[in-house]
């Protein structure tokens, strides 16, 4: 589903796997269903937003690497520069 955008499927791939009756695809399973319009358009749609996924863990990487240090100036200078 993932990799042929068939979130049409999911709803069948649901049924099945509650059926399977194994604990974590089953919990697994009941918290797709809490939003199942977003699961399936995130499944269906060619859009994506890796591209801002990947630049807020490059800052926060950046974050985690300034921790602790002389403050906001050096991170700044940090993400302007990466």
């Amino acid at each position: 589903m993932l990799a042929t955008c068939t979130g049409a499927l999911l709803p069948a791939w649901d049924n099945d796997a509650r059926a399977a009756d194994l604990p974590g695809l089953n919990s697994f399973a009941r918290g797709l269903t809490w939003d199942l319009e977003a699961v399936v358009a995130g499944l269906s749609l060619p859009w994506n937003s890796g591209g801002t996924e990947g630049a807020v863990n490059r800052i926060e990487k950046t974050k985690r690497q300034l921790y602790g240090r002389a403050g906001f100036a050096p991170l700044r200078k940090m993400i302007l520069l990466a």
